[in-house]
């Protein structure tokens, strides 16, 4: 692909009527490239107006440039930048042009007005005029400073807009002509093209003329082809589709205190990820950054919804509830990556479209309201051969407890609350263990195995809680999946939980490591819980 200016350049020249889009930052100038165009227009007023600040020159010249090197970064085409009056004088100019080719832009125009300027379209016939031989000034150290002869300068005449008339529209045109100007921009605020064309007519073929449509916007582009045009810029209206859809979401969301009714009108978050290039980093990341020894990989099963939660789980999974400004996922993922697990496997099921984060893998159970935890987990270990962690999505811990876990060299490991009579589950569903030894004082370090485990253990034989944590090698993992596998063919499988799993590894006689410990972990199932989670956070 040649260089942006020649791209422009060739534009500017070319027989056919060439059309440039605004864009404002860099999304929108992918967005525009995306969509075909071959040139972009960094509008002053969409610029200005996502700063959220008058047209007026109120966001500075070095805003202005830190704004569209983004927008030439996210975009392969060339970009005119609508540069105002130059912001200043001729040594103005010329430091913009400068700082404009280092950035690889293609073109900049600028306006023979006053700086600071006033947009053309309010009280247009009250704006000053420059000076045409200062205005010249302009223009030939703009082009005496620029280092690359593909780069343009535009010069756009406002005579039309101050009331002045064709005469002097076309007297301008001609000094900034000789100025050494690469082309004309005419505007007007009429809404038609009469004084546009007029201007055409007389101008013919002398330089490349642009015009920009915004007012005159009914006129057919057959006309502007006809008429001989370089280039029509469709000069606002990016920014100005997107207020209005913000406007639009912000009032139903308000309106509704939901995002249901909107959720499947708007872009997706994994459309967002993709203009901005997530997928590129990720594999940047494989070939640049050393790769760690461990290769220890974490299961996270959340397909459940967590009804218990109410309407808080009406549009999104238990794993997604918000605390403290990030999801109990988010919290759970930032537990494993502080141990240095960087591949963290989510098995989703309800409202899966609500987990959508890039740096995470996937495995769906689409079946999950027929189906429980031993059935998420089969999916995820048919697609893994490493050592695992695994986890549940509403069960919050510290990193403490994955170190325990890495200290046993035990090829399967559990992590065992010895406090279970104080636990918030003692009335609800809880997995109680019975082991090979209670927790005590003597036998601390001692292996201790796991005899027994599940919800309906004798009181008097219960020596602690599963938390819910585990750590698998993958030495024995292609035994773990046989067995799962064999389990599926069982007519309650469905219902099968991971503890059924365990219980059913112990009358196999397959050793499971006990690694005793107080708190440090918190199951998060009712909303009292989520009063907890913020403070154990």
């Amino acid at each position: 692909m040649s260089k942006k200016t020649k791209q422009f350049r060739d534009l500017l020249l070319s027989n056919n009527l060439e059309f440039l889009l605004e864009a404002h930052n860099g999304i929108s100038a992918k967005i525009a490239q995306e969509a075909g165009f071959k040139g972009l227009w960094a509008s002053g007023l969409a610029i200005s107006a996502q700063y959220g600040v008058r047209d007026s020159n109120e966001a500075s010249w070095t805003q202005v440039l830190e704004n569209i090197e983004f927008m030439s970064d996210a975009s392969d085409i060339p970009i005119m930048l609508d540069g105002d009056t130059g912001y200043g004088n001729f040594n103005n100019v010329r430091r913009l042009v400068k700082k404009l080719e280092q950035r690889n832009i293609a073109a900049v125009c600028i306006e023979d007005k006053l700086y600071p300027k006033t947009n053309s379209f309010i009280d247009g016939n009250k704006q000053e005029l420059a000076g045409i031989d200062e205005f010249c000034s302009r223009i030939k150290a703009g082009k005496d400073a620029q280092a690359d002869d593909d780069f343009s300068i535009v010069t756009r005449i406002e005579a039309f807009i101050a009331g002045w008339g064709l005469g002097e529209a076309l007297k301008r045109a001609e000094a900034y002509h000789e100025a050494g100007s690469d082309g004309i921009l005419i505007h007007s605020a009429r809404s038609d093209p009469s004084e546009i064309l007029a201007f055409k007519k007389e101008w013919s073929e002398t330089s490349p003329v642009i015009v920009v449509p915004t007012k005159y916007y009914s006129t057919p582009t057959e006309v502007f082809e006809d008429a001989g045009f370089s280039i029509v810029i469709w000069a606002n209206h990016m920014i100005r589709s997107s207020i209005r859809a913000m406007q639009e979401s912000a009032r139903e969301i308000h309106d509704s205190s939901s995002i249901l009714t909107i959720e499947n009108e708007i872009a997706s978050v994994k459309e967002i990820f993709r203009l901005q290039g997530v997928s590129e980093l990720i594999e940047a990341e494989e070939n640049y950054l050393p790769r760690k020894e461990s290769t220890t990989e974490a299961i996270i099963l959340a397909a459940s919804r967590g009804e218990a939660m109410g309407s808080l789980t009406n549009h999104q999974p238990k794993a997604m509830i918000s605390l403290k400004n990030k999801s109990i996922l988010e919290h759970i993922t930032d537990t494993y990556r502080s141990h240095d697990v960087e591949r963290i496997h989510v098995v989703r099921g309800y409202k899966k479209e609500a987990i959508n984060f890039p740096e995470l893998s996937y495995f769906d159970n689409d079946d999950y309201e027929n189906t429980s935890e031993l059935s998420s987990f089969q999916k995820a270990i048919d697609n893994v051969d490493s050592d695992i962690y695994c986890s549940f999505g509403d069960v919050l811990f510290k990193p403490y407890l994955l170190q325990l876990l890495d200290e046993s060299k035990d090829d399967l490991a559990i992590t065992v609350d010895t406090q279970w009579q104080d636990s918030v589950n003692k009335d609800r569903a809880a997995d109680y263990v019975t082991c090979s030894e209670p927790h005590s004082r003597e036998n601390y370090g001692d292996s201790i195995f796991l005899k027994s485990i599940g919800e309906t253990l004798d009181a008097d034989s219960i020596h602690g809680e599963w938390m819910g944590i585990a750590k698998i090698s993958s030495k024995i993992l292609p035994m773990i999946k046989k067995e799962v596998d064999a389990l599926s063919k069982h007519e309650d499988f469905h219902s099968m939980k991971m503890h059924h799993f365990f219980e059913h590894l112990c009358r196999l006689k397959q050793p499971i490591r006990i690694i005793y410990s107080t708190g440090n972990w918190l199951d998060i199932d009712s909303l009292e819980d989520l009063i907890r989670a913020n403070n154990f956070i």
